[in-house]
């Protein structure tokens, strides 16, 4: 097997309390139309052809992510995250038990309803040689950046929203974590990582209904989506 037909595997971060949702547990066990968040990405995953996952998980929930998974149509196994978000992948890109040169994807549990081309299309663009692939979106807001004077407008024009899932190689990304653990550095997702270690971050297209779920107006919105995807 080469690197341009290499196995593509995930890890699913689902380590985060989500204390904004205002839920009784764990954000990525959340019900949506009742089906957990983590249920959810998984699914999305493997529909795009993804049959090895690893999801990151909080300390002492493993019965209660098991009986999540339960019955998922990819090879799914869990790890207890770290402190913050770069610790928990790490482990999961630990627990993969595929080679060196498979893509491996990072996605949050919280944007559980990522569309199958988007995942395909990040796929694709490592597969194509791209060190480090990212799915964006254009930013609708306007947009101001405070300043020691006041603030001032920013030119939305070529700004981009940063959805998961992201991905590498898995060795690639495994030495980009090793080196930003090594020299203490924090960041806040993988393509900061690789773009860390000097590798090059290409943008493809995301997806509006990859929407992170982060506090309560956005189990709405996912629920409309659902709804939409039924009717269509």
């Amino acid at each position: 097997m080469t690197s341009s037909d290499a196995p593509a595997v995930a890890v699913v971060v689902a380590a985060g309390s989500g204390s904004r949702l205002g839920a009784a547990v764990p954000k990525a066990l959340v019900e949506l139309d009742g089906v957990t968040l983590v249920r959810r990405a998984v699914d999305a995953l493997a529909e795009a052809g993804i049959d090895e996952i690893v999801v990151t998980i909080p300390e002492g929930m493993v019965d209660a992510f098991a009986e999540a998974l339960r019955g998922a149509p990819a090879r799914v196994a869990t790890v207890v995250g770290g402190r913050i978000r770069q610790d928990s992948v790490r482990r999961g890109l630990a627990a993969l038990g595929a080679a060196a040169d498979a893509i491996v994807l990072v996605h949050d549990a919280a944007r559980s309803l990522v569309p199958a081309e988007t995942v395909r299309g990040v796929v694709a663009a490592v597969r194509a040689g791209a060190d480090c692939v990212i799915p964006v979106m254009p930013v609708v807001d306007s947009v101001r950046r405070v300043t020691v004077e006041g603030n001032e407008i920013v030119d939305r024009a070529d700004l981009r929203a940063v959805q998961t899932p992201q991905a590498a190689r898995l060795q690639t990304l495994r030495d980009a974590h090793a080196l930003v653990e090594r020299d203490g550095v924090e960041v806040t997702d993988d393509a900061a990582v690789c773009e860390y270690a000097g590798l090059s971050v290409t943008l493809v297209p995301g997806h509006r209904d990859a929407l992170k779920i982060t506090e309560p107006i956005d189990l709405v919105l996912a629920q409309a989506i659902l709804e939409q995807r039924r009717q269509s």
